[in-house]
C-alpha cells in the first residue's frame, strides 16, 4: 500500500504540475497583465508599464509562474483585482457552503441510489423497475437548469411552499436550518444526481446476482434477505465507491449551475461572477483547486476499493 501510495502522490504532482502549466500559459495568453484593471482602460503605457515593473508583471511568462507556484505552495492563490480582495478570502468565505450544499445532495443519492438499484436488479422489468428507469432516463437526460426552473415555478412561485432563491445567509449555521430556501436546490441536485446512481448500482447488482455463487447460495436453500444483504450488497456498492470517489471536487469546487440560478454564493457563483467580470485569478485558482480535488478523489477512491475488497490489488 505504501509503494503504491507514493508512486501515486508522484504521478500526481506531475499531472498536476503540467495542469498548472497549461492553464498559466493559456490565462497569460488572454490576460497577460491585470494593471488595465487596476489602472482602468484610459491609462498611459508609461503606468502600465511602471505598474507591471512594479508588480513582478514584466518578466518572461517562466518566471511568472515560478512566482505564481511559489505562492501557491505557500497558500497564497492569487489577489482578484476586480474584487480587491485575495482569492484566499474569496475561497475561505464560500468553500463550505458549496461543500454543505454539495455534501447533504450526495448523500441522499447514494442513501436512495443503494436500495433502488437493489431493488430495480431484483424487480428488473417489472413495472416498478420500468418506472424508475423512466424517471431516471429523464432526469438525466433534461438539462440541470430546466429542472431548477420547473421546481421553482412551481413549487416556489406557483404554490408558494418553498422560497424562489437559496438562503443568503452568511452564516453556514442559519444555512443548514433554512429548511424553507434550502430544499429546492438540494432535493434537484439530489435527483440529478439520483439519476445517474441509481443506474449503476442497478447494473452492478444485475451482474453480482448473475454470478455463480449467488446461484449456489440460492441452491443451498439460503433465505432470499440473506442472499441478498450478504452477498449482492456489499459487493454490488463497489462502483458507488468510485462514483462517491469521482464525486470530491463537485462537495468544494461547487454546482455553478445549481448556484447560479439558485443564487447561491458558493464557489460555483463566484466562478460564474469571475467568468462574466473576466477575474482571471480566481479563474486559474479555481481550475487548480479543480484538478487537485479530481486527482485526490480519484486516489481515495483506489484505496477505498481496496479496503472494501480485498481481492483487488493495487499495482
Amino acid at each position: 500500500m505504501s509503494a503504491y501510495l507514493t508512486r501515486r502522490l508522484g504521478t500526481s504532482i506531475v499531472i498536476l504540475l503540467g495542469i498548472s502549466i497549461f492553464v498559466f500559459a493559456l490565462l497569460h495568453a488572454v490576460f497577460p497583465s491585470p494593471a488595465i484593471v487596476v489602472l482602468g482602460p484610459k491609462a498611459q503605457p508609461a503606468a502600465i508599464k511602471a505598474w507591471n515593473a512594479a508588480n513582478g508583471f514584466d518578466g518572461p511568462v517562466i518566471v511568472q509562474y515560478w512566482h505564481y507556484l511559489d505562492g501557491v505552495l505557500h497558500g497564497n492563490l492569487g489577489f482578484s483585482y476586480k474584487l480587491n480582495q485575495s482569492v484566499g478570502a474569496l475561497f475561505g468565505e464560500r468553500w463550505a457552503r458549496s461543500a454543505y450544499l454539495s455534501g447533504v445532495s450526495l448523500a441522499l443519492a447514494v442513501l436512495i441510489a443503494i436500495p433502488l438499484g437493489i431493488y430495480q436488479a431484483v424487480k428488473r422489468n417489472s413495472v416498478g423497475d420500468s418506472v424508475a428507469t423512466a424517471l431516471a432516463f429523464t432526469a438525466y437526460a433534461m438539462p440541470d437548469f430546466l429542472l431548477y426552473l420547473i421546481a421553482i415555478q412551481v413549487f416556489a412561485l406557483t404554490f408558494n411552499i418553498f422560497g424562489f432563491e437559496a438562503s443568503q445567509s452568511n452564516s453556514l449555521i442559519t444555512i443548514i436550518g433554512d429548511w424553507h430556501d434550502m430544499t429546492l436546490p438540494i432535493v434537484c441536485l439530489t435527483l440529478l444526481i439520483l439519476a445517474g446512481y441509481s443506474r449503476y448500482m442497478r447494473s452492478a447488482a444485475m451482474d453480482i446476482l448473475a454470478q455463480d455463487y449467488i446461484k449456489t447460495a440460492r441452491a443451498k436453500g439460503l433465505p432470499e434477505r440473506l442472499v441478498l444483504f450478504r452477498h449482492l450488497v456489499r459487493n454490488a456498492c463497489l462502483p458507488m465507491v468510485t462514483l462517491i470517489g469521482l464525486s470530491i471536487p463537485a462537495l468544494l469546487a461547487g454546482n455553478l449551475i445549481a448556484e447560479s440560478v439558485f443564487n447561491y454564493d458558493g464557489l460555483g457563483l463566484l466562478f460564474y461572477s469571475s467568468l462574466q467580470n473576466e477575474d482571471y485569478p480566481v479563474l486559474l485558482a479555481y481550475t487548480l483547486i479543480g484538478a487537485v480535488l479530481t486527482v485526490l478523489g480519484n486516489l481515495v477512491a483506489d484505496v477505498a476499493l481496496t479496503v472494501a475488497d480485498p481481492r483487488i490489488r493495487l499495482r
